[in-house]
């Protein structure tokens, strides 16, 4: 082995143990005892950045998928320009699900084992993810740290790997999603280019659809600035995960959150959910995605979207917006979980203040 290659061994093995020792839990934890009302600090575990030619691993921890999606996110991944290696269970199918949870733990485990593969790409949301945590092998995931992405479902897996290995994952795209070039370019640059800081301006595309489409307007509720680390994720999954050993410690976070073909009740709900859980208040900002379907539909009594959302977005006193270019939509950016960031609510921006690889 090469003197540079045996530094960036011990520089990894360093990584790796001290967000073991941030961990619950872990060495370090007698150490730094838990202050009521502050959210524990930790090290970050950060995957290595992805590079050109890189083999992905493309799997489906959630729910069923097709071989037409299997072709389009192959092609899609390729056209990127880089490689793909299918889960051994990516065809199965078990009711709603894509094989049982033992089929899925075995893919998730076999791509954070392999070596080859750089990134994990999940194919799809949908519903199933949150029984695979308790039977999730966090050592495996920590002595192997690499890029996982999706979105919506796979929020549990987020907030439980952050939670349980202190890995940063990725709320992005997933590989069937018909990503755009706005999409596409804030994925690619989160994943492959460390930056000391990178500003996210919300999508044109989203402004201009809000003209006949409100709820993809933005609004800020509360103005102001926020800073703090990127936690959060599918709403309905970050409520039912509250009060688990793997919920979202959201304190002095910047806490997005975003829904799609849900009812309003459903949403206020959970934000009420998340609110006695955790307190909205004691987050250091509220950032919501575009709720694509969310609206009243057939109930003639129902409040709206935004009536809704300002029930409690309204009374805090933090820095809160709507309709930022998140959630279950074409024109999306991508967010690295655990990382600090700073949303600017009159510029309309997110920026993120350190790179979330390395």
């Amino acid at each position: 082995m090469s003197s540079s290659s045996k530094q960036i061994s011990r520089r990894g093995f360093g990584t790796f143990v001290a967000a073991a020792l941030a961990l619950p839990g872990g060495a370090g934890a007698a150490s730094s005892p838990r202050r009521p009302g502050h959210a524990m600090k930790r090290l970050l575990l950060k995957p290595p950045r992805l590079r050109d030619g890189d083999l992905i691993g493309l799997i489906a921890p959630g729910g069923f998928t097709s071989d037409a999606s299997i072709e389009k996110s192959v092609t899609k991944i390729e056209a990127l320009g880089f490689r793909v290696r299918l889960g051994a269970h990516l065809r199965e199918v078990h009711g709603n699900y894509a094989g049982s949870v033992q089929q899925r733990l075995a893919d998730l485990h076999a791509m954070f084992a392999d070596p080859d593969v750089k990134a994990i790409w999940c194919i799809r949301g949908g519903s199933g993810c949150i029984s695979l945590l308790a039977g999730l092998d966090y050592a495996l995931v920590r002595a192997n740290p690499k890029i996982l992405l999706g979105y919506s479902d796979i929020t549990a897996l987020h907030l439980a790997i952050f939670r349980r290995a202190g890995l940063v994952t990725f709320h992005g795209p997933v590989a069937s999603s018909g990503q755009s070039d706005y999409s596409t370019a804030h994925m690619l640059a989160v994943l492959m280019d460390p930056l000391p800081t990178y500003t996210i301006p919300m999508a044109m595309e989203n402004q201009r659809r809000a003209r006949a489409e409100p709820h993809y307007a933005i609004r800020a509720v509360q103005g102001g600035t926020a800073t703090g680390p990127l936690m959060g994720g599918n709403l309905s999954m970050v409520s039912a995960l509250a009060g688990t050993p793997y919920a979202a410690d959201f304190r002095h976070s910047i806490l997005f959150l975003e829904d799609v073909n849900e009812a309003p009740y459903r949403i206020d709900r959970w934000m009420t959910q998340l609110d006695l859980a955790v307190g909205l208040a004691n987050a250091a900002g509220v950032m919501i995605g575009i709720c694509d379907k969310c609206g009243p539909g057939d109930e003639p009594s129902s409040l709206t979207l935004d009536q809704t959302l300002d029930i409690h977005l309204k009374p805090l006193t933090i820095p809160a917006v709507t309709g930022y270019s998140f959630g279950h939509i074409r024109h999306q950016f991508t967010l690295p979980m655990g990382i600090r960031a700073t949303l600017d609510t009159e510029r309309q921006t997110l920026t993120l203040l350190e790179a979330a690889v390395i």
